[in-house]
């Protein structure tokens, strides 16, 4: 069993900048590729960003250029720096570990862009 913890979350303004962090208990974090999604109320979870266990990262089209996705596998902790935060980027993200035979999910933390 996997636990993954957020932090990072809050409320910023229009154009600021959060970084998200996701502390995992797991002792193969490595070998996991790590994901951040969002949802936002009434609609589907939404992929944002994905590192694999070979640091290749893939992107929504709608955070590119914006968002970057790391990992520190010392620490066992990815995260999710985001950068030129839009009201549309409102949401509760999701830390996101996966393998082949296992999925699992964080509790989530609150993205809020408003001025």
């Amino acid at each position: 069993q996997v636990q993954l913890v957020e932090s990072g979350g809050g409320l910023v303004q229009p154009g600021g900048s959060l970084r998200l962090s996701c502390a995992a208990s797991a002792r193969l974090f490595s070998i996991y590729t790590m994901g951040w999604y969002r949802q936002t109320p009434g609609k589907q979870r939404e992929f944002v960003a994905t590192i694999t266990r070979g640091n290749s990262t893939n992107y929504a089209d709608s955070v590119k250029g914006r968002f970057t996705i790391s990992r520190d596998n010392r620490k066992t902790t990815v995260y999710l720096q985001m950068n030129s935060l839009k009201p549309e980027d409102t949401a509760v993200y999701f830390c996101n570990a996966r393998v082949t035979w296992a999925d699992y999910w964080g509790q989530g933390t609150q993205v809020t862009v408003s001025s």
